[in-house]
């Protein structure tokens, strides 16, 4: 891996990584706005459930979230759906811009690119984790019931934990709202890169105090699409692959290389 410039002294690209990161912003909080609304839901469900903070029946309560998760599917659909779609459309207006840097027959393969086979990937994954909520929080509930009878914990103890499962359940949600922004969008370059035959990305990152320092150590490097990283805190991906990360794969260009 070679590093290609000092980005953090390059005017040019701190610009394009602050324009990234706001419209990166946007998205989440659009996203999250929905997962928060679920995520009150399933509180809601719970205390509902659970009059004067007790637990009645534990069975019948994880029995409605499951129930729950089952119902809000064609809801999460269009909340992942108007996420991924909103991606694309970005996408595709940074694609048609760099397409003045390509040639004829680069150029005309990328119009080809079956980006819909891609999208509907991501939109099935994010589908599958929005349901996943309710039915996490059905476990949730499960493990602390029946886990009181090997620890021995107090009725009270496991009652208040199962009332706070709309909170976790909120700091889950905002965690899939985070991670999945950046995950879609940067999946997407990847697939539309590889198949018009570009090999190679720059790794970019968000350029602010909130980069991660294993992340600002990959900033300008040329990384290979096919060799996944291992960064310096251990863990292996592509720029804006893992949780919370606000980094982004720039795509080299053959003449650029």
């Amino acid at each position: 891996m070679g590093r290609v410039r000092d980005d953090y002294r390059d005017p040019g690209l701190r610009t394009e990584a602050r324009k990234r990161f706001a419209l990166a912003e946007r998205l989440e909080s659009e996203y999250m706005r929905s997962l928060r609304m679920l995520a009150k839901q399933i509180d809601h469900i719970v205390k509902e459930m659970a009059p004067g903070g007790v637990v009645n029946d534990s069975l019948e309560l994880q029995k409605v979230l499951r129930e729950y998760g089952k119902a809000i599917r064609p809801w999460a659909t269009s909340v992942a759906a108007k996420m991924v779609n909103k991606i694309a459309a970005v996408d595709d207006k940074r694609w048609f811009k760099m397409s003045e840097q390509m040639g004829a027959a680069m150029k005309r393969e990328m119009q080809r690119s079956p980006t819909g086979e891609w999208l509907r990937q991501y939109l099935h994954e994010n589908i599958e984790l929005i349901t996943s909520l309710p039915v996490d929080a059905a476990d949730r509930v499960h493990d602390l019931t029946f886990g009181a009878l090997s620890t021995g914990r107090r009725a009270e103890e496991i009652q208040k934990d199962i009332l706070n499962t709309g909170e976790v359940t909120l700091s889950r949600a905002r965690l899939i709202a985070r991670t999945e922004v950046a995950r879609t969008a940067s999946g997407l370059v990847q697939s539309r890169a590889t198949h018009i035959g570009l090999t190679h990305y720059v790794w970019r990152t968000s350029m602010d105090a909130t980069v991660r320092e294993s992340h600002k150590k990959m900033n300008g490097k040329i990384i290979a699409w096919a060799d996944m990283p291992t960064l310096e805190d251990g863990s292996v991906c592509h720029a804006g692959a893992i949780f919370n990360c606000r980094c982004y794969p720039d795509p080299v260009l053959p003449d650029l290389k």
